[in-house]
Parts: C-alpha cells; sequence; structure tokens
C-alpha cells in the first residue's frame, strides 16, 4: 500500500509539472489604443507600461493581468495565439506581435 501511494504521489507530482509547463504566458507584446503597452515574457512576468502587473491565472487558456488603472486579458486561441483586450477607460481590443 505505501509503495501505490509513493508511485502515485510521484506520478501526480510529474503530471502537475507537466501541465504547468504547458499552460503558460507566451512571449508576446502588444500595443492596445490609450497609449497602453502589454510585453510578457515567455511564463511570466507581464508587464504594463514597463511595470509588472499583477498575474491571475483562470485556467490554460485564460489570464488577466491588472496595472497602470486597467485589466488585461489574455486568451489563448485554440491555434495557440494570443487576443489581448483590455477593460479601463475606452476598452478594446490591442494590436498583438508574438515574439
Amino acid at each position: 500500500m505505501i509503495r501505490t501511494f509513493a508511485g502515485t504521489t510521484v506520478l501526480a507530482a510529474a503530471l502537475g509539472l507537466a501541465t504547468q509547463a504547458h499552460a503558460s504566458v507566451p512571449l508576446l507584446n502588444a500595443t492596445c489604443p490609450g497609449e497602453i503597452e502589454v510585453h510578457a515574457d515567455e511564463g511570466g512576468p507581464v508587464y504594463v507600461n514597463g511595470k509588472e502587473g499583477e498575474l491571475k491565472k483562470f485556467n490554460d487558456n485564460y489570464f488577466e493581468i491588472k496595472g497602470a488603472g486597467v485589466t488585461i486579458s489574455l486568451s489563448i486561441n485554440p491555434d495557440g495565439s494570443p487576443s489581448v483586450t483590455y477593460t479601463g477607460k475606452g476598452g478594446a481590443n490591442c494590436t498583438v506581435k508574438v515574439g
């Protein structure tokens, strides 16, 4: 019984690491209306106008970043491409450049 528990624990830990590595913030730069610039390093952190924002992961395909008085929404599309929008003064879609 101890062997099964230990093996299960190791397997669960390995699967958890694989999931975390797979579901991360991509490297991107985005320019948003209202002079808002977003930069993300692969896996994080994410910067809004040059200052590190508060990153919250909701699931493998959706993150929110708070900073500079706005909330940035980062979605990962089914094809793997990122989509960036924001709420705040004049919220809008942003132009995204990957890499």
